[in-house]
């Protein structure tokens, strides 16, 4: 692949467990929509397992007619906390300002909320390297529909492609984003592939970012 290899012309990634970590107010806003509607409760194993989709998609699947209710409940608890609950993947701040050096466009795509997404670049104090930050509810369709990420790039002079355009992410809907995009899935993921991810395969994986930013240096 090295032989080959192109440094692309912009780098767009997912948010949550790929540059940033907010498990703790997911899990619990999550808990007190659950708690609000009679259901059982998740454990953080079977939330990180299952939150994927955006919340116009999920939710109705979990709580029929009653899911706007239920948005709403998840959106308040959320809301007061999630900034002070927020971390910062080990090496993205290292890896965004090395690319940004380098002059390669950068984005972000999530499922995460637009407002709450770019209230927490911002509280990073990220804002600044990104181009466009795309969350949920932005595009007429949520990852893994390619609307998220194509509108990332719109207004921009990158076409997404294999070689100039990467999609990073830790999660099987961000490969499956990418694929239907039409651009180079990066998985960020520091063990083997499970049996998910073989669907939508990544292009290149890397076991953490630092590995990414020694590959792309």
């Amino acid at each position: 692949m090295t032989a080959e290899f192109k440094k692309p012309e912009a780098i767009i990634f997912d948010w949550d467990d790929t540059l940033a970590a907010n498990w703790q107010s997911i899990h619990g806003a999550l808990n007190a929509a659950l708690t609000a509607m009679g259901h059982k409760i998740w454990s953080m194993e079977k939330a990180r397992a299952n939150i994927r989709r955006s919340l116009r998609e999920s939710f109705p699947k979990m709580f029929g007619d009653q899911w706007e209710e239920a948005s709403d409940i998840f959106y308040n608890h959320i809301e007061k906390n999630h900034l002070s609950t927020l971390k910062s993947i080990d090496f993205a701040k290292d890896l965004i300002v090395q690319l940004k050096r380098d002059n390669i466009l950068l984005g972000i795509v999530s499922n995460k909320r637009g407002d709450l997404l770019r209230a927490e670049c911002n509280y990073l104090g990220w804002d600044n390297y990104f181009t466009n930050v795309i969350g949920a509810n932005d595009a007429v369709r949520d990852k893994p529909a390619a609307d998220p990420l194509l509108l990332c790039l719109k207004g921009t002079s990158i076409k997404p492609s294999l070689t100039s355009t990467w999609y990073v992410g830790d999660a099987p809907t961000d490969l499956e984003c990418a694929i239907n995009a039409g651009v180079t899935g990066v998985l960020i993921k520091d063990s083997d592939l499970t049996p998910d991810y073989q669907k939508f395969p990544p292009l290149i994986h890397f076991r953490n970012l630092n590995k990414m930013a020694d590959f792309l240096a």
